[in-house]
Parts: C-alpha cells; sequence; structure tokens
C-alpha cells in the first residue's frame, strides 16, 4: 500500500508538482526513504521509488534525480541566536574583530565609527566584537574614548553581549555620573560599573549594567524600520544559503522597542519571508517586571504566517568563562558569579508568561543559575509550554530527570565542544574546580530524553561556524575546522542521527510548529534541503564541508 496518498486519491488522478529520487534522511523514526512527492506545498508522498511513479504525470511533473548526488534532508533550525542584533549593529555601528588590539580600537576603529555615526545622523556610536580576554589587560577607559569621542554617547559591546565599553557622555546620559566626575550610580542589579582607583566609573559595564545603560542611549533613531526591513532580506539570505528555515531569535527588544516585530512583520505580509521566525522578548533585572511582561504579551499581535512572537527571555547569570556564571563551587576568589533573579522571581515570571500564552527562554550558563531555572519552572509553568534553557554550562545530575519530566527544552552550544590548550589552561585557574574540562553536556541531554536543539548564538560565536554542517562536525568529533584545538568534554559528542534531529525535528518541537515543519512528512510543510554530501556515511572531518545546492520552503526553491 503506497504512503500518503490512498488508491481512492490515486483514481482522482492525484499528481505530484514535484518529486525528489535519492538518499532522504526524514528525521522520522524509520530515517530513510528514497523518494517524496510535493503538491501545493506539502508533501504528499514520502516512500520508495515505486510508490511514486503513480504521482508524476508526464511533461508536467518536476523530477530531480538526485541518486548519487548527496543527501536529501529536512531544513535546519537555528534554536537561538542573534542575527537582528547583529545585522543592526553592523548597519548602523562598527565590528571589532577577535584579534583587534585595544590600540586598534582607539586609534582606528573607534575614530571610524564616529565619523560613520556622524555622516549617517545618528546621535550614538555604536559597535560590537571586542575581545575581553584580549583587552584585559590594557582595557579603554573613559577617558580616553572621551579623547576620541566627547560629543556623542559611545557605547561598544563586547563579542559575547555581555560587557560593553562607555564614553563619559553614555554615562552621563544614563545617570551614572555627572559631568564633573559626581558619581550617581554606583550599582545596577544583575550587573557591575567597574570603578577605578579615584572612585568614579572606568567605563567598563558588566551585564546588566550594559543593558541599563543601552537603554538610555538613541534608541528611537539608532535603527529605524527601514533599516531593520533592510537587514531581515540580508538574514534571509544568509539562513537560506546555510540551510536554515527556522530561526528562533534570542533578543528581539535590543533596542528596547518593537522595530524588530514591525520589520518582521511587514516583510512577511508583503510574502517575502521564506522561514519561520520566533522571537523572544528580553525582561532586564533592573527592570518593571509587570509592565515588561505586559510589553512582552502585547507583541503577540504581530504575529503572522510565519512569525511566532511567542517568548519571555531572562539572564540567570553571565558566561561561566568570564566569571560571571553562577556556579558552586565558587570561583576561585570565592565568588559566586552575576545573578540576576531569584528563584520565587523566575517562578512568578514563569507563572505569568504560562498563562498569558508565553513560554521562557532563559540564558542559563552556571550549574546553579540551570538549577534555578528548572526550580522556576517546575513550580510556576505549564509542562505544555516547553519552558527552554539556553547555553547550559553545567548541570546539576538531579536536574536532568526534572527537566524531562516537565517537557523542558534545552538549547546546546554544539560549537563550544572544541578548545585549544591556551584556552583550557587559562580557565583552570579561572573558573571552579572540575568546570575546565567539563562544560557543556549534549549526549546527556539525549540520554535523559530532553528535547535539545542546537544554537550559533551569533555574534557571540561569529569566529566559529555559523552554518549546520560546520555545528555538526563539531558536535559529532569535536574538533572545529576554523580553529586549532581538541575535543572539550569529549564523552557528550553526538551520534550524527543526534545532532541532526536536534537541526530539525527537534527545533520544530521547541517552536510548536512539529506537526507542520521539521521533519519530511506526509501532510508537513515540504522544506528540505538537497545537500552535496551524504553527512550520514561521509569522512567525519569532512562533514563541514558540505554546501547546500538548494534550499525549498513550502515547495518552493528559495535558494
Amino acid at each position: 500500500m503506497m504512503k500518503g496518498v490512498d488508491r481512492g486519491d490515486m483514481r482522482n488522478n492525484i499528481k505530484a508538482e514535484l518529486v525528489v529520487l535519492g538518499k532522504i534522511f526524514t528525521s522520522e523514526e524509520n530515517n530513510l526513504a528514497e523518494a517524496l512527492a510535493i503538491k501545493d506545498g506539502k508533501y504528499i508522498y514520502v516512500g520508495d521509488r515505486n510508490g511514486v511513479k503513480e504521482l508524476i504525470d508526464d511533461g508536467k511533473t518536476q523530477v530531480i534525480d538526485y541518486t548519487n548526488k548527496g543527501m536529501v534532508m529536512p531544513s535546519c533550525g537555528n534554536a537561538h541566536a542573534h542575527y537582528l542584533m547583529g545585522y543592526a549593529m553592523l548597519s548602523v555601528g562598527a565590528f571589532i574583530e577577535a584579534d583587534d588590539t585595544p590600540e586598534k580600537f582607539l586609534n582606528e576603529i573607534l575614530p571610524a565609527a564616529v565619523k560613520k555615526a556622524k555622516d549617517n545622523g545618528t546621535k550614538t556610536v555604536f559597535g560590537f566584537g571586542w575581545e575581553y580576554m584580549r583587552f584585559l589587560e590594557n582595557m579603554p577607559t573613559r577617558q580616553q574614548i572621551d579623547a576620541v569621542c566627547p560629543d556623542m554617547p559611545v557605547y561598544f559591546a563586547d563579542e559575547e553581549g555581555h560587557k560593553g565599553l562607555a564614553n563619559t557622555m553614555c554615562l552621563v546620559k544614563a545617570g551614572i555620573m555627572t559631568e564633573d566626575g559626581t558619581v550617581l550610580k554606583s550599582e545596577v542589579r544583575g550587573g557591575e560599573i567597574v570603578m577605578g582607583d579615584d572612585g568614579t566609573p572606568t567605563g567598563l559595564l558588566k551585564e546588566q549594567a550594559g543593558t541599563y545603560v543601552r537603554s538610555f542611549l538613541d534608541n528611537d533613531n539608532l535603527v529605524p524600520v527601514d533599516v531593520a526591513k533592510s537587514n531581515m532580506y540580508a538574514i534571509q539570505q544568509q539562513l537560506l544559503s546555510e540551510g536554515y528555515t527556522m530561526y528562533m531569535d534570542g533578543w528581539s527588544s535590543y533596542f528596547n522597542d518593537d522595530r524588530f516585530y514591525r520589520a518582521a512583520q511587514e516583510v512577511d505580509k508583503a510574502g517575502d519571508l521564506h522561514f519561520i521566525l520566533g522571537m523572544s522578548h528580553e525582561i532586564e533585572s533592573w527592570m518593571d517586571v509587570d509592565k515588561s511582561i505586559d510589553e512582552a504579551i502585547a507583541v503577540k499581535k504581530y504575529a503572522s504566517k510565519h512569525i511566532v512572537p511567542g517568548w519571555v527571555k531572562l539572564f540567570i547569570d553571565g558566561t561561566v568563562e568570564g566569571t560571571t556564571g553562577f556556579v558552586e563551587p565558587l570561583y576561585p576568589d570565592g565568588h559566586q558569579g552575576l545573578i540576576n533573579w531569584t528563584e520565587e522571581e523566575v517562578t512568578n515570571i514563569t507563572k505569568k508568561a504560562n498563562e498569558n500564552g508565553l513560554s521562557m527562554h532563559i540564558h542559563t550558563m552556571g550549574n546553579m543559575a540551570v538549577n534555578r531555572a528548572v526550580s522556576g519552572y517546575a513550580n510556576g509553568g505549564k509542562d505544555e509550554m516547553r519552558n527552554t534553557l539556553v547555553h547550559v554550562y553545567g548541570v546539576i545530575p538531579s536536574d536532568y530527570q526534572r527537566m524531562a519530566e516537565r517537557n523542558m527544552c534545552v538549547v546546546a552550544g554544539t560549537v563550544w565542544h572544541s578548545a585549544s590548550d591556551e584556552l583550557v589552561e587559562e580557565l583552570k585557574v579561572t573558573v571552579p574546580e572540575g568546570m575546565a574540562d567539563k562544560s557543556y553536556p549534549m549526549k546527556s541531554f539525549f540520554d535523559n530524553g530532553i528535547n535539545t536543539t542546537s544554537h550559533t548564538d551569533y555574534p557571540a560565536t561569529s569566529g566559529g561556524p555559523d552554518d549546520p554542517f560546520g555545528l555538526m562536525e563539531i558536535a559529532v568529533t569535536g574538533m572545529n575546522h576554523t580553529m586549532p584545538g581538541k575535543p572539550w568534554w569529549p564523552e557528550e559528542l553526538l551520534t550524527r542521527v543526534q545532532m541532526l534531529r536536534a537541526l530539525t525535528i527537534n527545533c520544530a518541537r521547541q517552536m510548536f510548529i512539529e506537526e507542520e515543519r521539521g521533519s519530511i512528512k506526509e501532510g508537513k510543510y515540504a522544506d528540505f534541503l538537497l545537500i552535496d554530501k551524504d553527512v550520514l556515511t561521509c569522512p567525519s572531518d569532512k562533514i563541514h564541508e558540505t554546501k547546500v545546492n538548494a534550499t525549498y520552503f513550502e515547495g518552493d526553491k528559495v535558494y
């Protein structure tokens, strides 16, 4: 009996618009098929070659014979990234390369950024990308930045987005200090305003202190909606060329307004959006929580066919490598990290969000941050809302079971499973004992039946691979082809099938679209890839060389 189309339908002469033959990875339980057929943007048949013959209308049905040319597979999902913010900052600001020095920043990059801002008529100098460890010994001060630009606020985020450098005017606008150096505000909840020997801010801001200061910039004019729309097309081109048709944005309210939501909706209503966009509204620990949740509920009005504005985003902590993750045991110097929310607050926010149809999407790095998010979800959440933990550096073993029992999702960063000898040695003296070589779980999530997806977290990992197959090679081998290194915690590496599921059907589940997307199955939208390698059998160190020959979305070739 042929699958997908019954004999009655065949008597009615149902014919496919497109048939694809070849090795097909379905991401369903049977895993492999030989043929698929599409009509009206959906799969009407998935099975063997013989069964599809009756759906071919000679001269009218397009037939792609992809036999021995590589593999056919569902299109992929990036389950947490920052393309909206990253592209916006590139449009209006300056980018610092990972190997750029503080001297180059002050002498070349900053002056060029100031000129760009003035030429564009903007009132803020913005940029990102500086590498904390490279800048640490010679961190630029607000006074040095003032020497280049005293008359406009300057803010440069680091490559992780967890720290910022600001000039005096930027700090004055945020009410941190006065122009004459009087300190008005010495702390921000969940962050650190770094002070100098003179008792005034140095210009370095950590965690929520940075997001607080940014909120006072000229955000209304920094990235207009037309710029955000233009970026949306560029983002789409990158996603489709890499094989992504599902993307969960990790911080859609980055500029403290709804411009990204408006831009996305306008592009979709024009019929030009060829991927599913999940959007999250971030709440900072210094904000009015009730007002912020109401704002997160309000942006649900931007939902459309391909836009799902359904998440509240929180930061529990910072990064373990940056010594701001919430950890136990303590860091070597005795501190425990920067902690943004109490367990009671996480519980209450989760409860209100879930009751209003919003899922949670929480940044958790340290093992205690993971534990706090899991407890908040368990105490205040609804299991059907698939509340999600993102990054997940360390996990207390008992929390795996709680995640599984309460239907939580985890977004794992596979790129962090390769590390240089230099990095590991640095971490041995900066992170708690036992965390230098045991960092980001992956396999343990699968072993415990937890829905696990993959992310790139751009621009935090902009130096590493951004495409699914570069990520897949790291997940399988622990080796990153873009830099020297070795596997980091190799016991947590994945099989090829596990990684493909993380990239496809698991991402669809996280985004609540698994009934329509994420696998090749009769009745689902025909979102699939033609890739030039069989990534199930090719040499593991060649997976990253895989190229996308074509991306299909709802049955149409969009790349």
